[in-house]
């Protein structure tokens, strides 16, 4: 799944969806590392904000933990039907 600059969903929206859909593929499993800020910019094109954005909205969705100094990584158990999941007309 692509980042549409045209979808009226928010750039960092669109960057969790990706995120959240490789976790509920098992292409991401617990503890792994999500992608770096600097990946997801060079990645995406976006900017670090919108990557920070991005994650700050999988971790309030509970589907990763952030450990400072370590990164992010996913969560030991992502919700089975967090806010946000699956897909969303928003």
């Amino acid at each position: 799944m692509e980042i549409d600059r045209f979808d009226p969903t928010p750039i960092y929206k669109q960057v969790a969806r990706v995120i959240r859909g490789r976790i509920e593929s098992g292409e991401l499993r617990p503890k792994d590392p999500i992608p770096s800020e600097s990946k997801m910019v060079s990645d995406y094109g976006i900017a670090r904000d919108t990557a920070r954005q991005a994650v700050a909205l999988l971790r309030s969705e509970g589907w990763v933990i952030t450990l400072p100094q370590r990164g992010t990584f996913v969560a030991q158990q992502p919700p089975a039907s967090a806010p946000g999941s699956g897909e969303s007309t928003d």
